[in-house]
C-alpha cells in the first residue's frame, strides 16, 4: 500500500519516457504522505516495548549522563550456543541481584554482558539466521584494514582472565570487523531535524570505558523534505543500541547483550531486563554458513524515476544555471531512485552477503527499524571517523569503469585523472571538506591531494584529509557541517539542496545521509550511497546519483548512473534471471532500461 501510493503521487510528477522536453518549469505541488492507522498502530505496539532516548529531549537532567555504565566480560566459550547459555545465566543472575540504585526513582544506567567465543563467525551469518524475528535491526561492516588504519580498534577486557563474574583483569586489543544486532536497548528517532540534544541524548548512554556499547544508524539526506511513506519509520534519524549484538573480529567471535533504563523515560530496570529476557527468548543459537549467492528469480518490473527524458531535461537546466553569472552555484548532484519488482521476496541480508563479497574497500550496512523496510549499501565513501580527538575524512568524486586489462585499467585512469571536468567536481568536494575541517580542527593535512581509488567494478579521484578537534563535543560539529557534503549534495550546498529540492520528486530518505555509528571515544559514519530499500513484497528501491559541474554531459552522466547501480546489481545478475536465454527471462539490456 505504501509503495502504490507513492507510485501513484509519481505519476502525476514525472513524464513519460517518449516524452519530449525543452524545458523544465518548477514543480507547482509538494507530495504529501499519509500515516496508514492499522499500520501505524502496529509499528507502535511493536515500539511500546523499548525506550526512546530522545523523548526527554526538553527536560535538562535527561541531557544528563545515565547513572551506570558498564561491561561485563565473561570467560570465553567455545560455540555460539555456550555463549547463549552463558548470557541467559548471567541475564538470570542480574535479574535477581540488579543494581543498586535500580529502585531509586532517578534509577538510570546501561549495562553490556559479553561472551567471547573461540571461533571466527560472520556477523552476517548470524543475522541471517535471525531472520524469523519481527525486531529492529542493524549491521555495520569496516572497510579492510588495508583502505585504512587504526578503524574499528577497541580495548575490551581480555576474556583469558576474566572470571565467572564478569570481571576482567587484563586487556588485549583486537580488530572488530563487522557488527549485527537485533532488539533495541534504546533507540533514538523522531521527525525532527537530528539536533545538538538528539545527539546529547545519544551520547549519555556512551562511555569511554565501554567502547563496545554503540548507537548504530542513520539520519535522512535532507531532514526539511517531506517524508513519503516508505521512509516513514525511519522518522528524520534512526539509532539504536542493539539488545543482542553478535561482533565478528580478526581471530574470535563475541556474542552480547545490553540492558537499558531510565526511569525519567518510563522505561525502569524491571521492563529493561524483562524485555531483554524476552528477546534473548527468541534468538536462534544455531548458525549456519550463509551462501553469499541469490537464488535465481525473474524481474516483474523495472521502473526509473526520473525517466531518461526528464533526466536529461533537468540536468540541462541545472547547466544553464551553473553558466548563469548572477548564480554562485557551481555544482548539484541528482540523483536517480530505480524500483524493481521480482517474482519472489528479495532477502536484504542474503543481499548484503553478496555485496561483501564485492566490498573490498567498502562499508556494508543495514539498517531496519521495526515494521519498516530494510536500508541496506555498499558505499565506499567515508564521511568521518573520530577517535579521540583525531578525525579523518575523504573527498571522493569523479567515476569510470575499470579496466578488462591492466593496459586498459591503467590508460582509464590516466584520462580520469586529466578530465578537466572531473578534476573540477574533485576540486570542489576536497576543497569544502578541507574548509569545513579547518572551522573546527588544527593542523589540517591533505594527502595525498589527488589519487586514485579502485574499487572492483569502478574508480573514483580520491584524496584523505585529517585534523584534530579542538574539543570532543565538536563531533556534532562536524557531521552538522560534513553533511551534506558536495560529493552527494552540490556546493554551494544550500543552493544545491533548493535546486535538488525543486527538481527531484522522490523522496532520497536516507539515501546519500550518514550512515554509522556513536561511540564512547570514538565514531564513524559513511555517506549511504550504493544504496537500496529493500521492503518484502515489493521488491527494491535502488538508489544512485551524479554530479552535474560545467562540461557535464546529460546522456554521460546517465551512462554513469547505470555504471553505479550496476555495483548494487551485479552481484544479484543471476537473481535476476540475466543468466539465460528463455524468453521470459529478463536481460541486462533491459536492466539498463536503455530508453531514449
Amino acid at each position: 500500500m505504501a509503495s502504490s501510493s507513492f507510485r501513484a503521487a509519481a505519476r502525476h510528477y514525472y513524464l513519460p519516457p517518449d516524452s519530449h522536453v525543452k524545458n523544465l518549469t518548477p514543480l507547482p505541488i509538494s507530495i504529501t504522505f499519509r500515516h496508514f492507522p492499522l499500520h501505524q498502530r502496529y509499528y507502535n505496539q511493536l515500539c511500546s516495548s523499548s525506550m526512546n532516548g530522545c523523548q526527554g529531549n526538553n527536560n535538562p537532567t535527561i541531557q544528563l549522563p545515565v547513572k551506570n555504565i558498564e561491561t561485563r566480560t565473561f570467560p570465553a566459550v567455545s560455540s555460539n550456543a555456550l555463549a547463549m547459555e552463558s548470557l541467559k545465566s548471567a541475564i538470570s543472575h542480574l535479574k535477581s541481584q540488579p543494581p543498586p540504585s535500580s529502585s531509586s526513582s532517578a534509577s538510570s544506567g546501561i549495562i553490556r554482558l559479553q561472551v567471547p567465543i573461540q571461533q571466527q563467525i560472520e556477523a552476517i551469518d548470524w543475522l541471517h539466521a535471525q531472520n524469523q524475528l519481527l525486531l529492529p535491526r542493524c549491521f555495520f561492516s569496516g572497510r579492510t584494514q588495508s583502505a585504512t588504519s587504526n578503524l574499528f580498534i577497541d580495548r575490551i577486557a581480555s576474556y583469558g582472565n576474566a572470571n565467572g563474574n564478569g570481571n576482567g583483569n587484563g586487556s588485549v586489543v583486537n580488530n572488530l570487523i563487522s557488527v549485527a544486532g537485533i532488539g533495541s536497548a534504546v533507540f533514538f528517532r523522531h521527525i525532527h531535524p537530528f539536533s545538538y540534544a538528539d545527539w546529547k541524548s545519544i551520547k549519555r548512554f556512551l562511555s569511554r570505558e565501554s567502547p563496545l556499547i554503540r548507537a548504530y544508524g542513520a539520519i535522512r539526506f535532507d531532514a526539511r523534505a517531506d517524508i513519503s511513506t516508505e521512509w516513514e519509520e525511519f522518522g528524520s534519524f534512526y539509532f539504536m543500541i542493539p539488545q543482542v549484538e553478535f561482533d565478528e573480529l580478526e581471530d574470535y567471535s563475541m556474542l552480547a547483550t545490553t540492558v537499558a533504563w531510565d526511569n525519567a523515560l518510563s522505561w525502569t530496570w524491571d521492563k529493561a531486563i524483562n524485555d531483554l529476557q524476552a528477546t534473548m527468548d527468541q534468538v536462534s543459537s544455531m548458525v549456519v554458513k550463509l551462501r553469499k549467492e541469490v537464488p535465481r528469480t525473474f524481474i516483474l518490473s523495472n521502473n526509473h524515476i526520473p525517466s531518461k527524458a526528464y533526466w536529461k531535461s533537468a540536468v540541462n537546466q541545472a547547466l544553464q544555471i551553473i553558466s548563469r553569472s548572477d548564480t554562485e552555484l557551481t555544482k548539484v548532484v541528482f540523483a536517480r531512485s530505480s524500483r524493481v519488482i521480482t517474482t519472489t521476496d528479495i532477502d536484504p541480508i542474503t543481499w548484503l552477503a553478496c555485496l561483501q563479497v564485492e566490498g573490498e574497500n567498502a562499508y556494508q550496512f543495514c539498517l531496519q527499524p521495526p515494521n519498516a523496510p530494510a536500508f541496506i549499501g555498499n558505499t565506499p565513501e567515508q564521511l568521518f571517523h573520530r577517535k579521540w580527538l583525531e578525525i579523518k575524512s575523504e573527498a571522493l568524486a569523479g567515476t569510470r569503469a575499470r579496466g578488462e586489462s591492466m593496459p586498459v585499467d591503467l590508460q582509464i585512469e590516466l584520462d580520469l585523472l586529466s578530465s578537466p571536468k572531473d578534476h573540477l567536481e574533485f576540486t570542489i568536494v576536497r576543497e569544502s571538506i578541507r574548509k569545513k575541517l579547518e572551522d573546527v580542527c588544527s593542523d589540517v593535512v591533505v594527502q595525498p591531494k589527488k589519487s586514485i581509488r579502485k574499487l572492483p567494478r569502478v574508480q573514483h579521484l580520491y584524496a584523505k584529509l585529517a585534523g584534530r578537534l579542538r574539543n570532543e563535543d565538536d563531533e556534532f560539529e562536524i557531521l552538522s557541517s560534513l553533511h551534506p557534503s558536495p560529493a552527494v549534495c552540490g556546493f554551494p550546498t544550500e543552493e544545491a539542496r533548493v535546486l535538488i529540492a525543486e527538481t527531484e520528486v522522490f523522496d532520497r530518505g536516507m539515501y546519500a545521509g550518514p550512515v554509522g555509528w556513536f561511540g564512547g571515544g570514538e565514531s564513524e559514519f559513511a555517506v549511504g550511497i550504493r544504496s537500496a530499500l529493500v521492503e518484502k513484497g515489493l521488491g527494491a528501491l535502488i538508489y544512485a546519483g551524479t554530479g552535474i559541474v560545467e562540461g557535464s554531459n546529460a546522456s554521460l552522466e546517465w551512462e554513469e548512473l547505470e555504471l553505479k547501480i550496476s555495483q548494487v546489481l551485479k552481484t544479484n545478475f543471476y537473481m535476476f534471471g540475466l543468466c539465460c536465454s528463455s524468453p521470459n527471462c529478463l536481460n541486462l539490456k533491459f536492466l539498463q532500461d536503455k530508453e531514449t
